[in-house]
């Protein structure tokens, strides 16, 4: 077994031993995804990062590649669509005429548009994309998350990174995905990993199926059904309060106690896995008391012009949030910009993309890039922005459903937008065929995808994370895309 594999073995006590010795629920916070059990089974280790932290900005329905970063221009009309391509920053790169803010700055990001997996489905291709595995888990259930699905990546990266600043290493807001008929989307949870591996979940928006796209200035409906959507939906920063039952007295007793309970176990203090507790614990504290980590939910704090360059709609509120969550110290955030497979444009997709999802993405986003890079945290920040799939090259007409055309699922390619964390700009990955239907040259797959976040992330590829059973899993199936380093 090699140094870094064994460095991701369990400590010298296992969990089942800090169980019985009672360690564990003291503190009655509520809080699964800064529990206690988060590092019992695993000690974290470091490579050689290229990044501190990574934004994934995930596109529930899937971006049409050849409607934004992978367009064909010379392709017949029932591929190329309405959408014409403008120059960038970089001399021979294209992308769509409806994301100029990014073509301005393609010097800082690049394009692999050649990602590739096996599934035209949203619920399995949630699951594939969420996980970085091309193949799903045994008994993978559609109808909701299953305690044998495998870890998404943020679990992953959050159970494998040291936590910096007491803060959570893992967090996704602005809300977990859920499906229009009301079941949770798989793939956003710890899975396998159990429940304790869930990433910290930022709830800044109750759900609503009545509501696509970035509420409230970008609000649609997919078929375009009048008083359907709701324009009022409200994005809050999230409120880090004491749980209800849970008074000021009667948390200072409990400290009380567990403070006691650590002079009578002073062997256990000195384990490394007790140095996960306290640190679960001062975390949970931390996001609980500090007025500063207030500050960094609550956006509404921020100057008007930065709402204006962000776009004061949940996809610039989301990215500002994300934002300062890695300048905070958070290593890893997943923004899913659009719930309830807003992406998802099989009708009205030209007037849609054009006038509802490309134009507050395009702000949002490039904001995002200035932020960092004028902070000095872009080298220092992998952003990735994928969705589960790209769109079928043919224009298809539900005219049952939809007024106007647009896309199938396509799980045999998409392009994936990366910036910052140590990869190059003005760079294109790959290349897909001459409809834009599957990749040319280059295949890269989730695992590939997956392998860039860890990599950058500084997991080494010999990693590996133990279910409660104690089975090793590795971590990395491929390496990460090289192309873009």
């Amino acid at each position: 077994m090699s140094a870094g594999h064994s460095k991701f073995s369990h400590p010298p006590i296992n969990r089942r031993t800090a169980i019985q010795a009672g360690g564990i629920g003291l503190l009655g916070l509520g809080m699964e995804h800064v529990t206690a059990l988060q590092g019992a089974d695993i000690v974290t280790c470091k490579g050689q990062p290229t990044a501190k932290s990574v934004i994934y900005i995930f596109l529930s329905g899937g971006l049409s590649q050849l409607d934004s970063f992978d367009m064909k221009p010379h392709a017949p009309d029932n591929i190329r669509g309405e959408f014409q391509p403008i120059p960038t920053s970089t001399p021979g790169l294209e992308i769509c005429e409806h994301l100029p803010m990014l073509a301005r700055r393609s010097h800082l990001w690049s394009v692999c548009r050649s990602l590739t997996h096996p599934s035209n489905d949203h619920t399995a291709s949630h699951m594939i994309m969420l996980s970085g595995k091309s193949v799903l888990p045994p008994g993978f259930d559609p109808n909701g998350p299953k305690r044998t699905d495998w870890p998404s990546i943020a679990s992953v990266a959050g159970a494998v990174t040291a936590r910096r600043n007491n803060l959570p290493p893992a967090a996704v807001l602005p809300e977990r995905m859920i499906h229009s008929t009301g079941r949770t989307l798989s793939g956003q949870f710890g899975g396998l990993m159990g429940s304790h591996r869930d990433p910290w979940f930022i709830e800044a928006a109750p759900y609503d199926a009545a509501c696509y796209g970035a509420y409230p200035e970008y609000a649609f409906d997919h078929q375009e059904r009048a008083g359907v959507f709701n324009a009022n939906r409200q994005f809050q920063s999230p409120e880090l309060t004491f749980p209800a039952e849970l008074s000021s007295l009667r948390f200072d007793r409990r400290m009380d106690l567990l403070q006691s309970f650590e002079q009578q176990r002073q062997d256990l203090t000195r384990t490394a896995i007790n140095g996960t507790f306290d640190r679960s614990r001062q975390g949970a504290i931390s996001l609980l008391t500090d007025p500063k980590m207030r500050n960094v939910l609550d956006i509404t704090r921020e100057k008007p012009e930065t709402l204006d360059r962000y776009g004061r709609n949940s996809f610039g509120w989301s990215l500002l949030m994300a934002r300062n969550l890695v300048e905070a110290g958070v290593n890893l955030v997943q923004v899913n910009l659009g719930n309830n497979e807003t992406w998802d444009t099989h009708g009205e997709a030209f007037p849609h993309l054009k006038d509802k999802l490309l134009p507050p993405t395009d702000r949002s986003l490039s904001a995002l890039l200035d932020d960092l890079h004028d902070r000095g945290l872009l080298d220092e920040t992998l952003i990735v922005m994928a969705g589960e799939f790209g769109r079928t090259p043919k224009i298809s007409h539900l005219s049952q459903f939809y007024k106007l055309p647009g896309r199938d699922h396509w799980g045999a390619l998409q392009s994936v937008f990366f910036a910052g964390g140590g990869t190059k700009g003005g760079r294109v990955v790959g290349a897909s065929d001459r409809i834009g239907a599957y990749p040319a040259n280059d295949p890269q797959t989730p695992e590939n995808l997956a392998a860039t976040i860890y990599t950058a992330l500084g997991v080494p590829d010999t990693a590996a994370w133990y279910d409660d059973l104690n089975r090793p899993t590795h971590i990395f199936e491929a390496g990460p895309i090289a192309g873009l380093f």
